[in-house]
């Protein structure tokens, strides 16, 4: 029996349940012990019955909001200070050292990225492809820049190849981890993209999302991971399903706001369909939505095969998958890079419809919506990609990796 330490950033539900899902395919002789910072989804982690340790110290809101924005390339400014560097990599060798743990698995905890490495324990890293550094040097357009016209292509070539430089080249890792690694006797983390590489980054991925791309030494494909949250499917979802009209499920997960699931309720309100949409964590008290759409808390999402007729999602890794897996075919508004590529893979793939965040009010959202429910080859093509999701297991994958870097 080995100790695995499990390090997501409790406050982000697609990680928290990613390292829900390789912990549950772990073989049962090894100990699991989960350790977080901020407890908004830690109730997951104990409904599965892993043990969990709660640390300090924490961030504020808006420390959680920079670190977010950071973590997903949408500032190069960071809350790590020194002080919360040094504190949590401290606390984290500690824990090492007590459990005796012979495996770290992170998600974007990057303090992680130190303490493993000054323990010298192995770090495992089930990650999606887009935002790696390997992703970020060989992709010649990001997306930054929207459309097919000559100056959209161009500005976007030239915002990707900035971008590029700033991520993988540049020396604009927080300096508060410079400071403490060399305090702690590992290599300094200098570049934005060495901030979230470990030694072993497991890609979250299905084959056809890395056709084109060669991968680094330190870097290989395990397949999807996404959440199955244990909770009852509740009465109305299955209610909805059996009336007459469309039902479509609106999905936001962690990284969204209240202003776009506002905005995209009241939008679904002017359909003849009916919305089920687990957003009750972004809405304020009083806010109100259309009649047709239910609010509801969070959803057990993997089991709404066959009885939701389209979705609407904001482009997390968690969400798309599990659209994908139950041939649910799907509106994407991808929020920042690493999402606007998820929505852009599974449009290529014809189950999937991309449109901006900023233009949920404007008619171009509900034709999206139109088009996912009445258009029959985007049917057809979820269909064939529930059917290439069979079999396909990261969590497991990636269990196996960990349990033999345990016994070798």
């Amino acid at each position: 029996m080995a100790t695995v330490l499990f390090c997501p950033v409790t406050f982000n539900l697609a990680e928290t349940t990613r390292m829900i899902q390789v912990a549950r395919a772990l073989d049962d002789a090894h100990r699991v012990v989960f350790m977080g910072y901020e407890h908004d989804y830690v109730s997951l982690i104990e409904d599965a019955c892993f043990e969990y340790l709660p640390c300090e110290p924490a961030w504020s809101q808006a420390e959680r909001d920079q670190a977010m924005a950071f973590d997903q390339g949408r500032s190069f400014t960071s809350p790590f200070t020194r002080e919360l560097v040094a504190a949590r990599v401290e606390l984290e060798r500690d824990l090492i050292r007590r459990y005796d743990a012979k495996a770290v698995v992170t998600g974007s905890n990057l303090t992680s990225f130190l303490s493993a490495r000054a323990e010298k324990v192995p770090l495992f890293y089930p990650v999606p492809f887009a935002l790696t550094d390997a992703q970020v040097s060989q992709t010649p357009r990001m997306g930054f820049v929207s459309g097919d016209g000559w100056f959209a292509r161009t500005a976007d070539l030239v915002a990707t190849a900035a971008f590029r430089w700033v991520y993988t080249k540049a020396p604009l890792a927080p300096k508060a981890f410079r400071t403490v690694a060399k305090d702690i006797g590992v290599p300094p983390l200098r570049t934005v993209g060495s901030l979230i590489t470990a030694d072993r980054n497991l890609l979250t991925e299905m084959p056809w999302e890395l056709d084109g791309f060669d991968l680094p030494p330190a870097f290989e494909r395990v397949g999807p991971i996404f959440a199955h949250i244990d909770s009852p499917m509740p009465d109305v979802v299955t209610e909805l399903a059996a009336a007459d009209r469309p039902l479509v499920y609106l999905g936001l997960g962690s990284s969204a706001g209240r202003d776009l699931a506002l905005g995209a309720a009241e939008q679904l309100g002017a359909l003849d369909v009916n919305v089920v949409a687990p957003i009750r964590h972004y809405l304020d008290d009083g806010d109100s939505v259309p009649a047709n759409v239910h609010v509801t808390d969070l959803l057990p999402a993997h089991r709404l095969g066959g009885l939701v007729d389209a979705a609407v999602l904001h482009g997390g890794q968690g969400t798309v998958q599990t659209a994908c897996a139950t041939g649910i075919p799907f509106v994407g508004m991808g929020l920042q890079p690493e999402q606007t590529w998820h929505v852009r893979m599974c449009e290529k793939r014809g189950n999937a419809v991309a449109v901006r965040p900023k233009d949920v009010r404007k008619p171009v959202f509900l034709d999206a919506v139109r088009r996912v429910l009445d258009d029959p080859a985007i049917r057809t093509a979820a269909d064939e990609v529930k059917v290439a999701y069979e079999g396909a297991d990261g969590a497991a994958a990636t269990a196996r990796l960990i349990e033999a870097a345990i016994s070798g």
